[in-house]
């Protein structure tokens, strides 16, 4: 049993046995206003100190019955829900016979047993108990009942049926309550099964199919987020694009399959690579995206160096061994930068790379740079 189901059962076993102590509280009430108004116990003839010691002695063995299973259940793990059940039974028949079986309708105060094996649903239990009272309470009858107070049969074959149908309907109530368990783990399995298929399904519209990272919608979406999020709190962002240099050859020469097998790949680097709080998408054909948080330029440039050169060191053995190379461009994030000039940035570094070689990460600021120099030597 686990921890929860502990708890929740001794907070069950402590609100019965508050129960016991409201019920015993309220029958000595009544029994103390009765001796004090001036009523006496059937066998006594007045109103003196042999009515109060009867109401001390069967009073006082039910408190001790009921500190006795406190101690019990405070001090042993085992049997809880017996020793209550157990409590709650000689409390019942000590009560009959407080109240005298010859007042009608004390019997009823039998069934107390069968009552809390209900709430505990437990079958045994109920079963056990209320045989127990059945066949112990038949035995009450002819050896006392009928011989001392005279009670006709019939009243006693009446109590018994109330008893038999109080078990019947005890077990009627436990097979509901499991046939309702039934239904609520249906109910629950079917909950987690349109889970699973919804989670499937989101996961089937966020990512590429070929390369399990997120697909071009999903990115722009996450980088909106982002990019909202980097105007309001200063987040440091960088935005990558990377593109499989000459990826057409590749097809035109290797097949589209082995085309599919080197995006496969380069999406497996990028991935084996990237931080916790990067993301990563498949932007379309060869290319592919990378946003990076709370990072500087330089480490985002480290990362992506370090991407290119992974990528350029793998052998694809369906291409006789020979590597596929990429070229990157980054941009940093710049407060004021909306989507669009972020990826004007960043596809400007990614041209230049592409221009002046292939196989290099250029930055947006490089790209600057080489205008600002291109400029100067052209005006002298």
């Amino acid at each position: 049993m686990d921890r929860k189901n502990v708890i929740l059962e001794d907070r069950w076993h402590r609100n019965i046995l508050n129960a016991y102590w409201i019920v015993m509280l309220m029958f000595l009430t009544a029994q103390a206003a009765f001796l004090l108004s001036g009523g006496v116990f059937s066998d006594t003839v007045e109103r003196d100190a042999r009515s109060w010691i009867q109401f001390a002695g069967s009073n006082g063995f039910i408190i001790l019955l009921l500190i006795a299973t406190e101690i019990w259940i405070k001090n042993w793990p085992v049997h809880q829900k017996k020793a209550i059940i157990g409590c709650g039974f000689f409390m019942s028949y000590m009560v009959y016979f407080i109240i005298e079986p010859t007042a009608d309708g004390a019997q009823m105060a039998l069934l107390l047993p069968v009552l809390i094996s209900v709430v505990y649903f437990d079958r045994v239990l109920l079963y056990g108990f209320g045989l127990f009272t059945i066949v112990t309470y038949g035995a009450l009858y002819f050896l006392m009942e009928r011989p001392w107070y005279g009670k006709p049969i019939q009243e006693f074959i009446q109590t018994e049926c109330v008893f038999i149908v109080g078990l019947i309907i005890g077990r009627t109530i436990l097979v509901r309550v499991k046939e309702f368990i039934s239904y609520l783990q249906s109910v629950m399995k079917s909950e987690q099964q349109l889970l699973v298929e919804k989670t499937i399904s989101d996961k089937l519209l966020k990512m590429d199919a070929l390369t399990d990272l997120y697909n071009h919608k999903t990115f722009h979406e996450y980088l909106d987020a982002l990019l909202e999020h980097s105007e309001k709190y200063h987040l440091p962002l960088q935005l990558a694009i990377i593109d499989i240099d000459g990826f057409k050859k590749v097809n035109d020469t290797y097949g589209h399959w082995v085309g599919d097998l080197v995006l496969k790949k380069v999406a497996s680097t990028l991935t084996s690579i990237m931080m916790p709080n990067d993301f990563a998408a498949r932007y379309g054909g060869e290319e592919f995206a990378v946003i990076f948080a709370d990072k500087t330029l330089a480490e985002a440039q480290a990362i992506t160096e370090d991407l290119r050169k992974g990528i350029s060191g793998v052998e694809h053995a369906n291409m006789k061994g020979r590597p596929v190379t990429v070229s990157i461009g980054l941009c940093d994030y710049q407060p004021g930068d909306d989507k669009e000039s972020l990826f004007r940035k960043a596809d400007s570094a990614l041209y230049y790379a592409k221009r002046t070689g292939k196989n290099k990460v250029i930055t947006a600021s490089d790209v600057i740079l080489a205008d600002s120099i291109e400029g100067k030597v052209a005006s002298i």
